[in-house]
C-alpha cells in the first residue's frame, strides 16, 4: 500500500500534541484576540468623554508594557554579544547581521539625529519621526507574520514555501499601503512639542498601493481558506490584527490609537517571556528568580531609556532650545529606540538563529 508524503505529514501533524506559548485561551488573548474583544466596546463608547481618562490609563501602562518590551529586545540582543557577533558559534551571515544591527545602525541613527540637533534643522529632525513611522509599521507586520509562523511551528502545522511567501508579500504590501496612506492623510504629526513631517504621496500612487494590498489580501484569504482545517488560528488572528486592525484601520476610531501599542506589546511579551523562561530553566538554580530579575530589569531599563536618559541629555546637550524647545532629546531618543528595535528584532527572531530555535520552541 502506498501513501503520499503529504498524507504522511498530515497524519503526523494530526497525531502530534498541539502546543501553545501559554495555553489556548491565553495565546488567543495575548497574540491579538484581546484587541478584537476590546475594539467593539471602544466603538460604543463616546470618544469625547472617554479619551482623556483612557489616555491617562494607557500613559501609565506604557511604563509596564510598552517600554519594557523595547528594553527586553536590548537585554536579549546584547547578551553575550561578543560571542554572537565575533566568535564562530553563529553562521557568518548571522554574525554580520548582529554587527550591522548592534553597531552600525545605532551609530548611523545617533549621527543623523545628532546632526539634526546640532544644525538646528527642525525638518531634518522631523523627518526622523516619519522614518520612525516607516519602521514601526514594518515592525508591526513582521511581528504579525512571525506570530503566525511561531504558532504554526508549535502546532506542527507547517506552511509550504509558496504559502509563506504569499503571507510575507501581503504583509509588506499592506505595510507600504498603510504608510503611504498615513503620509497622504496626515501632513504633520506632533510628538513632545516637535513636529514630524509627512512625504507628499500622489493619489494615483496611493490607489495603486491600495489595489496591490487588496489583491495580496485576497490571495492570503485563498491560501488560509484552503488550509483552514490545519490552520494555527491564534497565529492567524495575530497576523490579521497586526496588519489590518492595528495598522490599516488604526485611525477609524481615536480610542483605538490609544490602546493599539499596548496590545502590540502584549503580543511581543508573550513570546519574549516564553523565550526567556526557557533560558532561565536551562541555568542552574531557581529559574523563577532569574525570570523575575529579567522582568524587573526590563522595567528599569525601559524607564531609564525612555525617561531618565533623554531628560538628562536635554539638560546636558547644548542644542538650540529657542528652535527645538526643551524636549528635543526626548523626541530623538524615542525615535532612536523605536527604529533600532526593528533592526534588533530582525536579527533575533530569525528562523536560522540557533538561540531562537533552542529556547522559543523548547
Amino acid at each position: 500500500m502506498s501513501i503520499t508524503v503529504g498524507e504522511t505529514l498530515a497524519a503526523q501533524a494530526a497525531a502530534a500534541p498541539r502546543r501553545y506559548l501559554w495555553g489556548p485561551a491565553a495565546d488567543f488573548l495575548l497574540l491579538g484576540g484581546g484587541s478584537l474583544l476590546a475594539f467593539p466596546i471602544l466603538l460604543l463608547l463616546p470618544a469625547d468623554r472617554v479619551a482623556a481618562p483612557l489616555a491617562a490609563v494607557m500613559w501609565m501602562l506604557i511604563n509596564i508594557l510598552n517600554h519594557p518590551h523595547f528594553a527586553h529586545s536590548y537585554q536579549i540582543f546584547y547578551r553575550d554579544f561578543g560571542a554572537k557577533a565575533l566568535s564562530g558559534t553563529h553562521a557568518p551571515v548571522l554574525r554580520g547581521r548582529y554587527i550591522f544591527a548592534g553597531i552600525v545602525v545605532p551609530l548611523v541613527l545617533a549621527a543623523y539625529l545628532g546632526a539634526a540637533l546640532m544644525s538646528a534643522d527642525t525638518r531634518l529632525l522631523g523627518f526622523g519621526g516619519n522614518l520612525m513611522a516607516f519602521f514601526v509599521g514594518w515592525h508591526y507586520v513582521k511581528q504579525g507574520y512571525g506570530m503566525l509562523m511561531v504558532d504554526a511551528a508549535l502546532k506542527k502545522s507547517f506552511f509550504t514555501a509558496i504559502q509563506k511567501q504569499v503571507f510575507l508579500v501581503n504583509a509588506y504590501v499592506v505595510w507600504v499601503f498603510s504608510w503611504l496612506n498615513a503620509n497622504h492623510q496626515v501632513k504633520v504629526t506632533h510628538l513632545w512639542g516637535l513636529d514630524y513631517y509627512a512625504l507628499p504621496v500622489p493619489a494615483p500612487v496611493l490607489m495603486i498601493a491600495g489595489l496591490a494590498a487588496a489583491l495580496t489580501t485576497a490571495a492570503t484569504l485563498v491560501v488560509m481558506g484552503r488550509a483552514w482545517k490545519r490552520l494555527p488560528w491564534n497565529g492567524a488572528v495575530a497576523y490579521a490584527v497586526s496588519l489590518y486592525t492595528w495598522l490599516v484601520f488604526m485611525r477609524i476610531n481615536p480610542l483605538w490609537l490609544l490602546v493599539i501599542p499596548a496590545f502590540h506589546s502584549l503580543q511581543y511579551l508573550a513570546v519574549v517571556w516564553r523565550y526567556q523562561g526557557s533560558v532561565e530553566r536551562a541555568k542552574p538554580g531557581n529559574w523563577k528568580r532569574g525570570m523575575a530579575v529579567f522582568v524587573a530589569s526590563g522595567l528599569a531599563l525601559g524607564f531609564i531609556g525612555f525617561w531618565g536618559l533623554p531628560n538628562l541629555l536635554d539638560t546636558l546637550i547644548p542644542y538650540d532650545h529657542a528652535v527645538f524647545g526643551a524636549t528635543a532629546c526626548l523626541f530623538s531618543v524615542w525615535i532612536f529606540i523605536n527604529i533600532h528595535h526593528f533592526f534588533l528584532d530582525n536579527v533575533m527572531w530569525r528562523r536560522e538563529n540557533p538561540d531562537t530555535r533552542t529556547h522559543l520552541f523548547s
